[in-house]
């Protein structure tokens, strides 16, 4: 935001500077939507009392826009945003008026549309700048969003048809010898359905988690039966915790599968969960056969089965949700089970179930 300091001329100092500052920050978080988002008309009252022009106006791709100030003629604005957009340079109109490019990525994404006033050239090309930072890191959240809403599409693709298939049979097993069993089972099967498959926030808590884990070890045992041991421990001053879905369902299933399913004798799977401090320590443990740690640190890179998306999936919505700081750990060696680790912030600011 340094750039500001040249929009009204000489660097302001002290109190002053601050409340541009603060007022570029707010410009900033209104324009996160876009052009179009419901904060833009905010904004351009903003920034048309930061320059101490007559009327701003900006102006997306899609012919969206949203304007402060005085009327202008529609006929000259069009046409002197649609010689910015064609030309990608600036277009002077009567009465002082100019039209800028704004770009992110170096394309041009809209026009900053401004009644110069007196504002040097200097001060409007740094106006229409910033405004393109803007936009450009709205673009960039927006981009975040999809690909996180993209990878838990992919998990819940990865539910097993084989594991599908075993579990009715299972329960089908049930029907006549075990009705009440097979009711049960079949409750699980829907919850486990309905877990791994809803299409409602992006957030659930660690019960709601922790329910699906119950209903698809339920359907394991099942089709397991004394191979797969479980053993199940959460505090409850974790369970309200929010965190994305299907963070912690996906690590059961590769406990199952490669630390139970790969054991001709079968395993033990544990799934603890403790709060420490601020915040809330899950693991999901397998004794079966472990894995090379470099074949661990491959899949958490990206360089693992293509085929196989899950913990990558869960480690990358993580770091998303929470920063950098968050994501899986991964302990295992050959021979030795694998312990899967995973950090959460009790309580994150936007992140609600």
């Amino acid at each position: 935001m340094a750039r500001w300091w040249r929009v009204g001329g000489a660097r302001p100092a002290g109190a002053e500077a601050l409340g541009v500052l603060g007022v570029g920050r707010r410009i900033a978080d209104e324009l996160r939507a876009g052009i179009g988002g419901p904060g833009a008309p905010s904004a351009v009252r903003r920034l048309r009392r930061l320059l101490g022009v007559r009327t701003v106006g900006l102006v997306g791709l899609g012919g969206e826009e949203v304007w402060s100030g005085n009327g202008l003629d529609p006929r000259v604005v069009q046409e002197m945003v649609a010689t910015v957009l064609r030309t990608d340079n600036r277009a002077k109109g009567p009465d002082g008026l100019v039209a800028l490019p704004l770009h992110t990525r170096d394309e041009v994404a809209g026009a900053l549309v401004v009644t110069a006033d007196g504002l040097d050239r200097a001060a409007l090309d740094e106006a229409a700048a910033w405004v393109g930072e803007a936009l450009e890191r709205a673009r960039l959240e927006r981009s975040a969003e999809i690909a996180e809403r993209a990878e838990l599409r992919a998990l819940r693709a990865e539910i097993s048809p084989h594991f599908v298939y075993n579990s009715l049979t299972a329960i089908a097993s049930f029907v006549e010898s075990d009705p009440e069993r097979a009711r049960e089972l079949m409750l699980d099967f829907a919850e486990y359905t309905r877990h791994s498959l809803a299409r409602g926030g992006d957030y659930t808590t660690v019960a709601g988690e922790f329910a699906a884990i119950e209903a698809y070890l339920a359907l394991a045992r099942a089709v397991l039966g004394d191979r797969l041991k479980v053993q199940l421990r959460i505090a409850p001053e974790i369970l309200p915790v929010a965190l994305p879905y299907l963070a912690l369902q996906p690590l059961v299933e590769n406990a199952v599968k490669h630390g139970v399913e790969a054991t001709p004798e079968g395993g033990l799977v544990q799934v603890n969960g403790v709060a420490e401090g601020n915040e809330a320590i899950l693991t999901v443990e397998d004794d079966g056969p472990g894995m090379d740690p470099q074949h661990a640190a491959d899949v958490l890179a990206g360089r693992g089965d293509p085929n196989s998306v899950g913990l990558l999936n869960v480690d990358r919505r993580l770091r998303t949700v929470f920063g950098p700081g968050y994501g899986l750990v991964i302990e295992t060696a050959e021979g030795a089970g694998t312990k899967v680790l995973v950090r959460v912030p009790r309580f994150q600011p936007g992140v609600v179930a």
